[in-house]
């Protein structure tokens, strides 16, 4: 058998959001505050929850699981992004980059089924109140939440196991600031067509479905609410799913954007400027979003630092 005539590529240069050495320092300032924020943010509510009895219920159960996806998938692209900028020549081997694909696929795909978990959780509490404990008992929780990952990794794993497939000869440049499945199929000197249209399947369907869960959710919560008589009973009811839907509506907008498209309006520059903000300032938000706009999360938080200041 003849030898093919390329040079197998096993490593890429990262691109990143810029050449210029002075926006590269104010880049690394920006996003290492961001990702100390969402760190500290996500792991406080994950802590709150733990200490706080009044937190331990199925809905603040999920909130917990999303802060831990939300501090896991900013790690995935931020410690290797931030290093990227202080260095000339930013590399990435082939296998780093494969395991880099793998846990963001993972942890964004989970992401997505977890918000429509939490979206089912609160039509229950708000539909069915009397039988909110029965119906969200922890075995169910715990079944939902193991789902959520087992999605998530199952739609990665087929992504990434497809992409470790092709052929990369020549061109190992990646016009991006991570391993992000667009950009590389570009790079590829395989056929990918089978590739795009997994991508466009599998997570197409997974968004299609989870989304359209929340939709319907949604629709038995505001069902709920209208056959409230009280305006303040209302108002308690919405003020329940406000925070999730604020969420759900920056998660899912962004991300459309970005994977659910054809190739051929794929922009590289667009995709940068909505990856940073799906990556990095989405994991922030989201504890802040349902910290600020959460009654009982705000009372937790003051009650931990009164005990801190004043231990008994």
């Amino acid at each position: 058998m003849a030898k093919k005539n390329f040079t197998v590529v096993t490593e890429f240069i990262l691109l990143g959001l810029t050449d210029r050495a002075e926006l590269k320092v104010v880049l690394f300032v920006l996003f290492l505050v961001i990702y100390v924020i969402t760190l500290v943010g996500n792991l406080s509510m994950i802590f709150l929850i733990r200490i706080t009895p009044k937190l331990h219920t199925p809905m603040y159960f999920f909130l917990s699981c999303l802060s831990f996806v939300d501090a896991s998938y900013a790690s995935a692209i931020a410690p290797k992004m931030l290093i990227n900028l202080l260095v000339v020549k930013a590399t990435i081997s082939f296998y780093a980059c494969m395991v880099q694909h793998l846990c963001f696929g993972v942890f964004v795909t989970t992401e997505g089924c977890l918000l429509s978990v939490m979206a089912y959780d609160r039509s229950v509490a708000i539909a069915n109140p009397l039988l909110y404990s029965v119906v969200m008992s922890k075995s169910k929780c715990v079944g939902l939440v193991t789902g959520s990952w087992m999605c998530g990794m199952i739609n990665s794993l087929i992504h990434t196991i497809s992409l470790s497939r092709l052929s990369f000869c020549r061109l190992n440049v990646v016009s991006h600031f991570f391993c992000d499945i667009p950009s590389l199929l570009k790079l590829s000197c395989s056929e990918t067509s089978m590739n795009e249209l997994l991508l466009l399947t599998f997570s197409g369907v997974i968004a299609v479905a989870t989304f359209l869960a929340v939709m319907i959710s949604y629709m038995f919560i505001v069902l709920a609410i209208l056959k409230i008589h009280s305006a303040g009973g209302r108002q308690k009811a919405f003020s329940t799913c406000a925070s999730h839907l604020t969420a759900v509506t920056i998660f899912y907008g962004t991300l459309s954007f970005s994977y659910i498209q054809p190739s051929s309006q794929y922009s590289v520059e667009q995709e940068k400027v909505v990856s940073v903000f799906y990556t990095l300032v989405i994991p922030m938000l989201n504890p802040l979003i349902y910290s600020l706009r959460n009654k009982e999360v705000k009372d937790a938080v003051k009650r931990a630092l009164e005990i801190k200041h004043f231990p008994h």
